[in-house]
């Protein structure tokens, strides 16, 4: 696999981590980490990899740019297989990892969406780890009414401030991720929703960290 791959590995783990990153991601990673120990008692693994075209491997199918003139690829399907057919399973083999251990799949921002996106198309995954996701996609929000979530519980953030933007389409994110976390509560999805202070950009690393904490409780 041609990307960068980050671990903190326990090999008596309980719960394993994946989590798609960018370069500040990884900048920031190992507060990230220092953080889930410093608030979970059980045993975790925690494996980040590197996306190297952000926009095309993390998006669920092909859409306009909404910043920047990079519009988006399409190209979760592509990255959830290399995850679940050539990543996961030599993790598995080279630490020891049984089908007891649970799979909890997270990131921030489009890291995010993706991560709730793999929640609808594998059943691999016990929880969602969901801080401040992009759920302004375009079609996002009806996508996730049509379809059943396989994951057993999910946990949503965004910060106070991020749908305070002069981008219309960004600033819908308030209004999105309250229907996403309602159509969790209709289809009785376990769900556990928290806003944080400030706008997008700011402790990515502790929200992400706060994310894999409560699904790990």
């Amino acid at each position: 696999m041609d990307r960068e791959i980050i671990t903190f590995i326990n090999e008596k783990s309980e719960y394993l981590l994946f989590q798609f990153v960018d370069g500040h991601d990884i900048e920031v990673l190992e507060n990230e980490y220092k953080t889930i120990c410093e608030s979970v008692s059980v045993p975790f693994t925690l494996v980040a990899i590197k996306v190297n075209s952000w926009n095309e491997e993390l998006s669920p199918w092909e859409a306009p740019a909404v910043f920047g003139k990079q519009n988006f690829g399409g190209g979760a399907e592509e990255t959830l297989r290399i995850l679940t057919e050539e990543l996961l399973p030599k993790i598995k083999s080279d630490y020891g990892f049984g089908d007891e251990t649970k799979l909890i799949i997270g990131g921030y921002s489009l890291a995010a969406l993706f991560a709730l996106w793999c929640g609808y198309n594998s059943n691999l995954f016990y929880g969602v780890a969901a801080a401040s996701p992009s759920v302004w996609y375009s079609g996002w929000l009806d996508y996730a009414r049509a379809n059943d979530f396989k994951a057993e519980k999910v946990y949503l953030s965004l910060g106070n401030r991020e749908e305070k933007t002069r981008n219309q389409i960004m600033a819908t994110v308030g209004d999105c991720i309250r229907q996403q976390a309602q159509i969790f509560e209709e289809k009785n999805i376990p769900c556990t929703f928290e806003w944080n202070e400030g706008n997008h950009f700011r402790d990515s690393d502790l929200r992400t960290a706060k994310a894999f904490i409560s699904l790990m409780r």
